[in-house]
């Protein structure tokens, strides 16, 4: 029988990001992600078809889910919220 406890325990966190949108900051953001997480995995990829509010706001993929913030403050804020839940 599988211990699922020990099965969540190993499962590793990914942010994605756009690094075309001019909405994501990714000198800043990068070290914040790492910081609210150290072991997790992030992608920057060329699109993720997230083009219409990654033009104006910060955002991340984070476990395929898009998170947008006002500002990378706001959006640091939301990872934060949606972390402490898992």
């Amino acid at each position: 029988m599988f211990d699922l406890d020990s099965l969540t325990l190993d499962i590793q966190n990914e942010f994605q990001i756009c690094v075309c949108c001019k909405g994501p900051h990714l000198k800043t953001l990068i070290p914040r992600l790492k910081k609210l997480d150290p072991n997790v995995k992030i992608k920057g990829k060329t699109c993720l078809s997230y083009c219409g509010p990654g033009r104006d706001y910060p955002f991340v993929f984070l476990n395929n889910k898009p998170i947008r913030g006002q500002n990378e403050d706001d959006l640091i804020a939301k990872i934060k919220e949606v972390l402490e839940k898992q």
